[in-house]
């Protein structure tokens, strides 16, 4: 004992440590990051690890893998199944600065999913802890209350319906419904009053609860618990003196050796960081009301939160600080505890129903009322910027006036740092391009996708990364659903202040639009030939009126720093024979390709008249159409050509020489 005391207050027990977990990242970065199985494998014997009710499951097939299923009706956790079915790769984020599922599921080592056609029951596990948690999950399943149960008991947020959990988010709550140090110094002091007289007791059965409830649920934040406490108890027994800061290194440097993919989660820096903050705090907490203390404690997790917040949301709701004021106590002292009386005493479950209820129309009440900044998204050197100056503000009041500074410099970066570029946006079989002038922001196209809403993950999430924070002008080319599908989702959702529409008669979708537009008070166009800016101008050309949509579409030429740029949105062939007679079109460095690449357009005079450097095809993957047409990519054979379905969304700066980005590499 008196070895390991020596050992452990050693400055070599540190180094020691700092080397391992070095060690460990890298051994987990060079790990392969490959599946055990061929894409073309078909038959499997997996255990149910987990069962949701979208009819998906969690599946250990010697490695973990996700699986469809059309009904999860007589299937159990626990059970061994032999299944047959297709496997295929997670999606990748085609769009810039938006969260990668694909990526975060490989970390985690799942690189499939199943899409289950039959299956049968081979045997049940013996697993204690699939046994347990087939019980928890089968014991709250038929309850009202389910949803929040399993969040809050067995760790998983996914059956929580979406727009309560986008509220939770807008709100800054969402931490609440994770297990965390919260929910588990309340389990802990449970067992504290169970075992009042037997420290030793206490302490055993208390890091044998954690190691178990830790291997039913897999959370970061109660792994970092079960890390802490037994360091924490150590510490006590060996009388080490450990400070609070060498006793923090060392449970990090410890979680990194144990679990070096967690470093690829966020959940684990908000974990760590805020841990640590309201550790430090504490100092400021004497003497102070109970209101004090909560406004106090959610003020410190709410400033080291924002380099995160704006990492991963690109915007900070101020009022976050006073809805954790209502809503931890809530949560912590009803609703958490009332969901363990109603795993207990499933009579409750009418009780805790009311409440959450309650709480959800709170928090759909809040989210109508936010004061909410958005911010251009940052990147590793910023963040440690950002946290370098917060703890530093711990020992000096007074740099706390320096972190407002650096708040308000980000928040008006594109403001002081003048920048132009094309945005292409990936939103599959459709167009939606932004063009970025200095201080004005021109949409072209939203998209449109039956199924899947466009604005909201894919174009508000893209625009406040690029810190836009409202579209001056929204122009739609025509009215085809997946050019202007996402209008009136987009013009609910964000500041728009001018939209144009195109010639020709107006259609359904049109005058669906317009209705809005009227009553949201936004002034819309239609037919005009220019838009005048402060240092240039977008010319909408035309010669003539067509019998159809896409004949009529907006054709948009604008040159920026010299370069040229033009959108065709569906104009036909004939359309651009009736442009090259019309207008001296030559030396095009950017083409917006007309009609996804299909045959009807980018015909061989045209495309060798206008000669683009650089031709953009939006198109969605494996799309029913066969877009691009191989004609069409033919005819720009002499062009340098970026599509969606291969680069997904496409960045043109156009400062200086043209410099291009793809979100897929």
């Amino acid at each position: 004992m008196i070895k390991l005391k020596i050992l452990l207050k050693s400055k070599k027990f540190i180094i020691i440590l700092i080397f391992l977990a070095i060690l460990s990242f890298t051994s987990f970065k060079l790990k392969r990051k490959t599946s055990i199985y061929k894409e073309t494998e078909e038959n499997f014997v997996c255990t149910v690890t987990d069962i949701y009710q979208d009819n998906s499951l969690k599946l250990n097939c010697n490695e973990e893998m996700v699986g469809r299923i059309n009904s999860i009706d007589n299937i159990e956790i626990g059970d061994i199944l032999k299944i047959k079915g297709t496997l295929k790769e997670f999606n990748r984020q085609s769009n810039f600065n938006l969260f990668d599922y694909k990526t975060y599921q490989e970390n985690l080592g799942i690189f499939f999913q199943i899409d289950i056609e039959s299956f049968k029951k081979v045997s049940k596990t013996r697993d204690i802890v699939l046994q347990s948690k087939n019980y928890l999950n089968k014991r709250i399943l038929n309850l009202k209350s389910y949803s929040y149960l399993k969040a809050l008991i067995l760790g998983e947020k996914k059956e929580i319906d979406d727009n309560i959990i986008s509220s939770f988010k807008s709100n800054g709550v969402i931490h609440l419904f994770s297990i965390s140090g919260m929910h588990i110094s309340l389990l802990i002091e449970l067992i504290d009053k169970t075992y009042k007289k037997n420290n030793n007791k206490r302490n055993i059965f208390t890091i044998l609860f954690l190691v178990f409830y830790y291997n039913l649920i897999k959370s970061i934040s109660l792994f970092r618990c079960l890390i802490f406490f037994i360091t924490k108890k150590i510490n006590e027994l060996l009388d080490l003196k450990f400070t609070k800061s060498k006793l923090f290194l060392i449970d990090v440097l410890l979680i990194v050796i144990l679990k070096a993919n967690y470093l690829y989660s966020i959940g684990f820096y908000y974990s760590i960081i805020i841990s640590i903050g309201i550790s430090y705090s504490t100092k400021y907490l004497k003497n102070k009301s109970k209101i004090m203390k909560s406004l106090i404690i959610s003020l410190v997790a709410f400033i080291l939160a924002i380099p995160l917040n704006i990492y991963s949301n690109f915007e900070i709701n101020f009022l976050s600080i006073f809805n954790n004021i209502v809503f931890v106590p809530f949560v912590s002292f009803i609703i958490f505890p009332l969901s363990l009386l109603t795993f207990l005493v499933p009579y409750l479950d009418n009780v805790l129903v009311i409440f959450t209820k309650a709480l959800e129309d709170l928090s759909l009440f809040l989210n109508n009322y936010q004061i909410t900044l958005i911010f251009k998204k940052i990147d590793i050197y910023v963040i440690a910027i950002y946290y370098l100056v917060i703890f530093l503000s711990f020992y000096n009041k007074r740099l706390i006036y320096l972190l407002l500074l650096l708040l308000l410099f980000h928040y008006n970066y594109n403001d002081i740092i003048k920048e132009n570029y094309v945005l292409v946006l990936d939103v599959g079989q459709g167009d939606s391009s932004l063009l970025h002038l200095e201080d004005t922001n021109i949409l072209i196209d939203t998209g449109g996708r039956y199924g899947f809403n466009i604005t909201e993950n894919i174009t508000i999430p893209v625009l406040k990364s690029f810190g836009i924070r409202n579209i001056d002008y929204l122009i739609l080319t025509h009215g085809d659903y997946d050019h202007l599908g996402e209008s009136i989702n987009l013009i609910n959702n964000f500041k728009v202040d001018k939209v144009i529409l195109n010639c020709g008669e107006i259609n359904e979708l049109e005058k669906d639009l317009i209705e809005v537009l009227n009553k949201r008070n936004i002034k819309y166009y239609s037919c005009i030939d220019k838009i005048n800016l402060k240092n240039n101008s977008l010319y909408f050309l035309r010669n003539n009126s067509y019998d159809n949509e896409n004949d009529n579409s907006n054709i948009i030429y604008t040159e920026v720093n010299g370069y040229k740029l033009l959108f065709m949105g569906d104009a036909s062939k004939e359309v651009e024979s009736d442009l090259l007679n019309k207008y001296s079109l030559k030396d095009i460095d950017i083409l917006k390709v007309g009609h996804h690449g299909s045959k009807t357009s980018s015909s061989k005079d045209f495309i060798d008249r206008v000669e683009p450097k650089y031709s953009v095809i939006s198109v969605g993957k494996n799309n029913i159409y066969g877009h691009p047409n191989s004609e069409t990519l033919n005819n720009l054979n002499k062009s340098l050509v970026y599509r969606t379905d291969e680069s997904g969304s496409i960045f043109f700066n156009l400062d200086k020489k043209i410099a291009i980005n793809t979100a897929i590499s």
